[in-house]
């Protein structure tokens, strides 16, 4: 015996949305037996918008029951037999978070309508009730009404269960450890079981294809699978736009820590929330000007020529280049730390030797403002992070220089590496943020053994080193 549902609610997300109207109708695969339909008082207020699109409003549910007053009645109605419905995850779980609200269990096995139209009927360009009922003659009225709704979808489950193989789809959909009723309405089972139970990041994408979410995982399937469990409002409605999913293998948390996070910055997918924000990058250089005088400057990193240092916020690079000065005796004004002087007067930096006034010679200052730059360079560190790679016989490595993060790589664990240079034709190449800074700080916090310090400058030739990487 089947009972098929159809709701109409106050909208409000699944935790806030009331129900306003329900119907279901008692089917036992030939014909109707029963049909219980009623208004009900959602005891809030319904919204100009969910009275335009069902035609209920407020005045009509004032003196309908409440959910509790109708509670036994639905329970004895749905009793021993399968809930169906088109999304069935909606309607259910909605029923379900109104029983808990008053302290009533409601637990029933589920079908999908619009899972078994994809797979017994499948070709169609939408399975949403409406196309689907135009498509296949059903007639359908009063369209966002609970009653017209749920007798559309009766005639549609009549039509499925006589389709070829329905008896065996129905078998499976209803298997305890099948998942049909857990899985998107929109996603074929086909995608889900590819997805395999190893470390990477996935993308959910809705049926025009567009990235909607970006996760990362050590399971793939397990995380994936959390998602179609969860029941908050953002995971419904995300998974219910989810009509197809891909995934990119890492090797480990590591990589798909970095890995997602240059996904969700280049995709900016709708239901990420974290690491949406672009931070602006700052560049520390040098330059020479007409005079032949060295300066130390900051601008923004794409418009810094060669920066040997990046930070993140202005402030940060003023304060980062007064210690510069003071230390080595520097000049503000050739630092930019006062504009349109004539000569230094800097309310904290008093060691200027007097370049600004010309009582110091050029060379001489200049070769202070490359020690600087030396002693910049040789606090910054280069290094390579060894990881599992995605398979048993590849190794990862992710490349830092001059504390930026430059991507990373896979190469073949039975490569002989000796030099950094042998590295450069694996390396992919990736942005360095804010968030992957993070990312690799506190790797290297638990991890520090995993991490291979480089002599020299690996940005620019990859030089050689006499440590072998990996073997």
């Amino acid at each position: 015996m089947y009972t098929i549902v159809d709701i109409e609610t106050t909208g409000n997300g699944i935790k806030g949305n009331k129900i306003t109207e329900i119907s279901i109708f008692k089917y036992d695969g030939y014909e109707v037996v029963d049909e219980y339909t009623s208004l009900v008082n959602p005891e809030c207020e319904i919204s100009y918008f969910i009275t335009s699109l069902t035609g209920i409003d407020n005045h009509m549910v004032r003196d309908a029951p409440t959910i509790d007053q109708i509670a036994d009645k639905i329970l004895a109605f749905t009793k021993d037999t399968i809930f169906v419905a088109h999304s069935v995850n909606f309607d259910y779980n909605v029923i379900k978070n109104e029983f808990a609200i008053i302290n009533r269990e409601f637990v029933r096995k589920k079908l999908c309508t619009v899972r078994l139209s994809r797979k017994l009927i499948p070709g169609y360009n939408s399975y949403s009730l409406g196309k689907l009922c135009s498509s296949l003659g059903i007639p359908l009225t009063d369209r966002h009404r609970a009653r017209g709704d749920a007798h559309a979808t009766t005639l549609l489950f009549h039509k499925l269960l006589r389709k070829d193989n329905a008896e065996d789809v129905f078998k499976s959909f209803l298997n305890a450890r099948s998942q049909e009723a857990t899985l998107p309405p929109q996603l074929p089972r086909s995608v889900y079981e590819r997805i395999p139970a190893k470390p990477g990041i996935y993308y959910f994408k809705n049926s025009k294809g567009k990235i909607i979410y970006v996760g990362k995982a050590i399971n793939l399937k397990k995380r994936v699978l959390g998602h179609f469990y969860d029941k908050s409002t953002k995971e419904i409605a995300m998974c219910n736009e989810t009509a197809d999913i891909d995934f990119e293998l890492s090797g480990s948390d590591l990589l798909a820590l970095l890995m997602e996070s240059e996904a969700i910055k280049h995709h900016y997918p709708e239901y990420n929330r974290a690491q949406k924000r672009k931070v602006q990058q700052y560049g520390i250089f040098s330059y020479e000007d007409r005079n032949g005088i060295k300066h130390l400057a900051f601008n923004k990193l794409k418009m810094a020529p060669n920066a040997f240092f990046t930070l993140y916020n202005i402030s940060d690079c003023r304060l980062f280049l007064e210690k510069i000065c003071e230390a080595f005796k520097l000049c503000p004004k050739y630092c930019h730390l006062q504009e349109n002087v004539t000569s230094c007067s800097h309310f904290r930096i008093t060691k200027c030797d007097g370049i600004c006034k010309g009582e110091e010679d050029i060379p001489i200052y200049n070769e202070k403002v490359q020690q600087a730059i030396d002693h910049i360079r040789a606090t910054s560190t280069n290094f390579i992070i060894k990881e599992k790679g995605r398979t048993v016989e590849e190794d990862a490595f992710i490349l830092v220089n001059n504390d930026l993060y430059m991507g990373y790589g896979f190469v073949a664990n039975d490569m002989v590496v000796d030099n950094s240079a042998d590295l450069s034709a694996f390396l992919i190449p990736q942005k360095n943020t804010l968030e992957v800074q993070g990312i690799i700080k506190t790797y290297l916090g638990k991890h520090a053994e995993n991490c291979h310090p480089i002599e020299g400058t690996i940005l620019d030739d990859f030089s050689s080193t006499s440590e072998t990487l990996f073997i």
